[in-house]
């Protein structure tokens, strides 16, 4: 009788290890990506039309860097792990959107995910597995500085908040309010 409960209990302990992964409760991890930078293309050097002995091409503009412009902000609260940070939602020149995490920090997790949310940040994580959610991919790293492309069809209108969510658990680690 005694192996036969020592065999379970080393059952359960292997399948609950494989459920929880607990090794990552001690491992970490670091992205450092830089908000990437629209150029505006230089002009093809046109001929000038000006009647003459010679064409005289136009000097061509020089290379710009063109700002993100910040469409929403918001700064990262603990809900099921402690999470820091700041989530915003900015526009490049080229029309793209992104979400960047800056300065974050979350604890690791067996399977998280970026969302963003039309619910609420902060109080119970059981609310934002309902309702509208966009669904940005997993998440880099626990921390640093990362860029998630927000897809071009995506309608922000109504989104209030990015969640850390695990997807086998769901439980969200943090969540950020987007405020205009």
């Amino acid at each position: 009788m005694k192996k036969l409960a020592a065999a379970v209990i080393v059952g359960l302990l292997a399948v609950g290890s494989l459920a929880f992964e607990p090794w990552t409760l001690w491992t970490r991890s670091t992205v450092d990506e830089a908000l990437p930078e629209v150029t505006s293309a230089p002009r093809v050097p046109v001929l000038n039309s000006q009647p003459s002995s010679a064409p005289t091409p136009s000097a061509p503009t020089p290379t710009a860097s063109v700002k993100p412009v910040e469409l929403t902000r918001g700064r990262f609260m603990s809900q099921e792990h402690g999470t820091t940070g700041r989530a915003r939602v900015v526009e490049l020149a080229d029309g793209r959107r992104i979400l960047r995490l800056e300065d974050f920090s979350t604890s690791n997790g067996p399977d998280l995910h970026v969302w963003l949310s039309d619910r609420t940040a902060g109080g119970s994580w059981f609310k934002y597995d309902e309702g509208r959610a966009v669904q940005l991919g997993k998440l880099k790293a626990t921390d640093g500085n990362h860029n998630y492309e927000i897809p071009a069809g995506a309608d922000l209108a109504g989104l209030k908040s990015v969640v850390i969510w695990c997807e086998r658990f769901s439980v969200a680690f943090g969540s950020a309010p987007l405020n205009r």
